[in-house]
């Protein structure tokens, strides 16, 4: 039987003679040793680059793809957190406290609004808390409505 070569088509007969075991060794034997190079299949696309990697190999190119710690919690993908997953919801709601405590604590120390107009950080406005408040809520309506 003629070697066949990888650009030429594959004959439509198939021959159904039986062989002797002798000479099914040898052509076994033969096809091995004009079996192509592992590269030679990978040029053209038989086989994968690396078909076969070891469990070192995949965990290695792994660590290599992986995202850097900083950026997933600079994006909010994982707190910015050292505490065990279990104590997450309460050292949110810890530091939730905290801030609160930290802006009651600001306000509670925030000038009055008469000492800031004496001292010419705000000025007096002539119109009533009313008038104010009635302008602010038409200006409101009038930017849902896609006025002003």
């Amino acid at each position: 039987m003629p070697d066949i070569e990888k650009n030429q088509n594959v004959p439509d007969a198939v021959d159904d003679a039986p062989i002797s075991p002798i000479e099914r060794k040898n052509s076994l034997e033969n096809h091995l040793i004009h079996r192509p190079e592992r590269a030679a299949l990978v040029d053209i696309p038989v086989l994968r680059p690396q078909p076969f990697l070891s469990l070192h190999d995949l965990v290695s190119l792994r660590k290599t793809k992986r995202t850097d710690p900083s950026s997933v919690t600079t994006e909010n993908i994982l707190p910015a957190s050292s505490a065990a997953p279990g104590l997450l919801s309460q050292q949110k709601e810890l530091q939730k406290h905290m801030l609160e405590d930290k802006l009651n604590d600001k306000i509670s120390h925030r000038p009055a609004p008469e000492t800031l107009v004496k001292d010419g950080v705000l000025r007096e406005d002539p119109r009533s808390a009313e008038q104010r408040y009635e302008e602010a809520i038409e200006d409101e309506y009038a930017k849902r409505e896609g006025g002003a």
